[in-house]
């Protein structure tokens, strides 16, 4: 007759405690031990034994190093983020906020898969199969033939990957599987982890591509216990505003390929549209030059987008607000001192809002620049001139320092038609481009000097 045991796990780490604590000993979350109990069989002890395979002892020197064969999804902007396609044996971990589009992507490229010969299964743990087959004719896939099983039961789903043999497996979502193995309730932590570590040693071993659907907690990290990121291959966040129709998908780990490379989406009607240039869509198309709004070149993976930062500097009451959308609040607080003490220009008593125009968040440095020659020209109600573009980080002792991967930046500008450009004195090119003017500055007041003196 089996026992339970009665042990409490880190909702953070995966750590087990033989007793409740406020603060897990691993890794020093607050109030993260969450009570479960296991049954303590036989079988569940050796249940990794039919996975299990010994291998020899080799010097590192010895191994040969194959390249990795990818298999394009047909969707460019995915491929982009999974490092050129699927892996075979990969498992790859898809999260996001309710409604952003998990499953309308992965639908569609389980379709294009599908039209290349692969086998395709795809497991349901949320919606039945009439629901799903109800999007499919809606995104325009009412003749696809991809294998649909609508199970959370952790044992039938390996069971129907053994039968079945497909190539790419998709399960939606993995906080609905649940484990015989276990007694605990779908979407604990024992179970999260139990079905993620299963599956992923069967992808192992049978070479099979794997799709695990994540759902995010209330303070937008991964639901589960933080060793579902460690135990897959790739993880990959959909990011997007709720009143937008874009869609940024974005490599946070990749065993595969870079990380930090994004993709661009468009949500339409009939599904995920890609975005080849995404630069188009974070540019605002004024008929004329406006106060408050400076283009800057940015670097998000690999890729370089423009993008338009607009300020709003506006009389302030007795406690002047500071506002950053897509920005960093507490570095729009430091530049706004340096902006004071460096270059001569006071908003202590001014509300100071910056944007980063179209829901892509900035988090490099290499912006600073920019919002602070944005809020010179909103207070001063002086538009810059057509064509201008800038970019550089700004230290606390005004100076400007340079931004990594500057000539990138630079031809992405030339290639849209842009003509100024104020940029840090080291990323000056060596040699002139054709169409685009460089003001190259060591300072602060160097570029708001630029800025007054330019046609």
């Amino acid at each position: 007759m089996s026992k339970e045991k009665t042990t409490y796990v880190c909702s953070e780490c995966g750590n087990l405690s033989a007793k409740w604590l406020g603060k897990c000993p691993e890794c020093a979350a607050w109030n993260t031990l969450s009570e479960q109990r296991q049954s303590s069989t036989a079988a569940s002890k050796h249940r990794f034994a039919p996975l299990a395979a010994s291998s020899p002892v080799v010097p590192l020197n010895e191994i040969q190093a194959a390249d990795i064969d990818r298999t394009p999804t047909g969707i460019s902007e995915f491929d982009r983020v999974l490092g050129g396609g699927i892996v075979q044996g990969g498992v790859v971990l898809l999260a996001g906020e309710p409604g952003i589009g998990k499953s309308t992507l992965l639908l569609q490229a389980m379709h294009a898969l599908e039209r290349q010969g692969l086998k395709v299964l795809y497991v349901s743990g949320e919606e039945s199969g009439s629901q799903i087959s109800m999007r499919a004719k809606r995104l325009g896939m009412g003749n696809a033939k991809v294998l649909l099983q609508a199970e959370i039961q952790l044992e039938r789903i390996l069971e129907s990957i053994v039968t079945h043999s497909p190539q790419v497996v998709v399960i939606d979502s993995i906080q609905t599987m649940w484990s015989d193995e276990l007694t605990a309730a779908p979407g604990s932590v024992s179970q999260v982890k139990e079905c993620a570590s299963q599956i992923t040693r069967v992808a192992k071993a049978s070479g099979v591509t794997v799709f695990l659907v994540g759902h995010v907690t209330k303070e937008g990290g991964i639901a589960g216990p933080r060793v579902l990121e460690h135990v897959v291959d790739t993880v990959v966040f959909i990011e997007g505003e709720a009143h937008s129709t874009f869609r940024i998908a974005r490599a946070i780990k990749n065993r595969f390929g870079a990380v930090n490379e994004v993709g661009v989406f468009a949500m339409s009607e009939t599904g995920l549209k890609c975005v080849p240039n995404p630069s188009a869509i974070f540019l605002s198309n004024h008929s004329v030059p406006v106060p408050g709004s400076c283009v800057m070149a940015t670097i998000d993976g690999t890729r370089p987008m423009l993008v338009e930062i607009q300020a709003l500097v506006d009389s302030g009451g007795p406690s002047p607000r500071r506002l950053s959308l897509g920005l960093e609040r507490d570095r729009l607080a430091m530049l706004l001192a340096v902006l004071n003490r460096h270059g001569g220009i006071q908003t202590a008593d001014q509300d100071v809002f910056v944007n980063a125009v179209g829901g892509l968040r900035i988090s490099e440095p290499a912006a600073d620049l920019a919002v602070i020659l944005s809020i010179q020209s909103s207070l001063r109600s002086t538009a810059l001139p057509q064509g201008f573009l800038s970019f550089g980080e700004v230290g606390l002792a005004g100076e400007v320092r340079p931004a990594p991967k500057g000539m990138d930046r630079l031809n992405e500008a030339a290639k849209l038609g842009f003509s100024h450009v104020v940029l840090p004195k080291a990323n000056a090119p060596k040699r002139p481009i054709p169409g685009l003017t460089v003001y190259p500055v060591e300072r602060v007041d160097q570029a708001l000097q630029v800025v007054r003196n330019l046609p």
